[in-house]
């Protein structure tokens, strides 16, 4: 959440945009906008996307997405713009029906190439990082069997997957997926930044985790790669930001210079 506070004070520093925005706690108290605002946000976990299924959060919560669904068909020129990040874009798939959630083997954490798709390689958010891309993955659950036929019937498309793992024979998940042209949803932590992952790793329970996973050289090159440009904080600097521009373009459109 930290930053994605700042990576919204940023923009609005940038284009000298008194952006206003607040922060509801859905998921602890059922707490949810109305449709008045320009753009939403729907942050990560923790905790399981398939047990809060028909819990009052949710009820809420997607009542807010049939809505702005709503919105957006009745007024094109004008459509809201929703982000999805790890959980929400989980409970997102499972409540839709766009591809199964299930719990995974074991942890993915740190940080991790995105390969994309031919549509993730000209995708507006996606375009100017490389393939693969690196970002942040922080999961226990994940979405594979994606229904194509239900992505493509909205005008969608999936856009990067995981990692290929030849020794493992498993169907590689979902990375991220533009449900149309205002819904976008990504499994990995498009907002995370050097500071906050050097945090996470430097925890002991974090750093074992990886060193178990992936062995002690793999943990060492991820903290190399937080000082690298061109891993996540390119990826910091492109999807979010990319995301507010369009969401935020018929204002962005009347700001004099």
């Amino acid at each position: 959440m930290r930053s994605i506070r700042q990576l919204i004070d940023e923009m609005s520093a940038d284009f000298h945009l008194p952006l206003k925005y607040d922060i509801f706690e859905t998921r602890l108290t059922g707490a949810v906008p109305d449709t008045s605002y320009d753009a939403f946000i729907s942050s990560g976990g923790p905790g399981s996307p398939i047990d809060s299924e028909g819990s009052y959060w949710e009820r809420r919560y997607f009542s807010l997405m049939d809505e702005i669904q709503a919105h957006n068909l009745r007024n094109p020129d004008r459509k809201k713009h929703v982000l999805l990040i790890c959980h929400s874009f989980q409970v997102y798939c499972r409540y839709y029906g766009y591809g199964l959630v299930s719990r995974r083997k074991s942890t993915s954490f740190g940080v991790m190439p995105m390969h994309k798709t031919f549509e993730g390689i000209h995708d507006p958010l996606l375009r100017s990082l490389g393939d693969p891309f690196w970002a942040v993955d922080s999961r226990d659950y994940h979405i594979t069997e994606p229904n194509d036929e239900k992505i493509k019937a909205r005008g969608g498309a999936i856009l990067c997957i995981e990692k290929y793992r030849p020794t493992v024979e498993l169907e590689r998940a979902v990375m991220a997926i533009r449900f149309d042209e205002a819904f976008f949803g990504t499994q990995f932590h498009p907002e995370a930044d050097a500071v906050g992952m050097r945090m996470y790793l430097l925890r002991e329970d974090k750093k074992h985790l990886v060193i178990e996973k992936h062995g002690e050289k793999k943990y060492w090159e991820m903290l190399d790669h937080l000082n690298d440009p061109d891993k996540i904080m390119q990826t910091n600097h492109a999807v979010l930001p990319r995301f507010l521009m369009m969401a935020l373009q018929p204002t962005l459109k009347s700001v004099g210079v």
